[in-house]
């Protein structure tokens, strides 16, 4: 067991209101900072304007209390974090680490590598007659490995599975893989509980991590909610919002999700009083291993 505090994090981005399948991130990631005696923060991740909904962040906040899943300290926006993000893309560049791009997505699809993988086209310089769009960093031929604390081990091959990837996109806005490592570490963040949707991201947040000299947080990445046709629960696929009215029904709900049987007289507990129950039960041992389980 580390000597040094847990600090943990739930970082929804305001596209739109809370749903079943943020109810399970935020309520994971709390109580597991919560049961380890540590905090849980929350930080805004308002780094794309053109998907953001007016209100939604006030929205998420004002959810999370209802649900009294109250968090510690300040609220942190990406969206006044950009000096951070440029700071740290200046230390890439000078590592020699990142470099202007100017090819759009067609031309990286008729490329032809699987998945897209970006083909190193900008590698060694702009073509000719053509101007920088994104700003990309340069993988090396390194396998990342670390052992995500409920999927197990993992390691990917950066170059052969994404190739360079980009660290600001051809709009000017920061990709979410250098702000999430920038942020995680201003903040001081031990633990990362969030959605196996994002363990494809954690590869190339650690190799960030590495190259800017952070910290690497402790990984636990629990099932996405899907539809019974396998699709994510999301703002993007319509799922539902939050009944606000209901909040403990809805967190029994998220922690059976989670593995963790509930007495049925818990349904009927305040929210406050059913956390600190779960708060007491919560053991990992217990979360299903699966990537995505179907919400029902």
């Amino acid at each position: 067991m580390s000597d040094t505090p847990y600090i943990g994090r739930f970082a929804p981005s305001p596209t739109g209101p809370l749903h079943f399948g943020s109810l399970v991130a935020a309520l994971g990631s709390y109580l597991d900072a919560r049961a380890q005696g540590g905090r849980w923060l929350v930080r805004m991740e308002d780094l794309d304007p053109p998907r953001e909904m007016p209100d939604a962040a006030d929205d998420i906040l004002r959810t999370l209390e209802d649900f009294a899943l109250h968090y510690d300290g300040e609220v942190m926006y990406q969206s006044q974090r950009h000096a951070a993000y440029q700071a740290a893309l200046e230390t890439l560049t000078g590592q020699g680490l990142a470099y202007p791009c100017a090819c759009t997505r067609r031309e990286i699809r008729e490329a032809g590598l699987p998945g897209s993988i970006y083909p190193g086209t900008c590698r060694n310089g702009l073509p000719d007659g053509r101007a920088a769009r994104s700003i990309r960093t340069r993988v090396d031929d390194s396998v990342i490995h670390f052992s995500d604390r409920l999927q197990g081990p993992v390691e990917e091959h950066l170059a052969s599975r994404v190739g360079d990837f980009i660290l600001r996109r051809a709009d000017g806005l920061y990709a979410y893989q250098l702000a999430v490592v920038v942020d995680d570490a201003e903040q001081g963040i031990t633990d990362i509980v969030r959605g196996a949707d994002l363990l494809d991201s954690t590869c190339r947040q650690i190799w960030l991590q590495h190259r800017l000299d952070r910290p690497t947080p402790a990984y636990l990445h629990l099932p996405v909610a899907v539809k019974a046709d396998g699709t994510k629960l999301s703002k993007q696929t319509f799922a539902a919002p939050l009944d606000r009215r209901q909040p403990t029904t809805q967190l029994v709900r998220a922690m059976r999700f989670l593995g963790h049987p509930v007495p049925t007289e818990l349904e009927q507990v305040s929210p406050t009083e059913f956390l600190e129950w779960a708060t007491g039960t919560w053991y990992t041992g217990l979360l299903p291993r699966a990537a995505a389980i179907e919400a029902g």
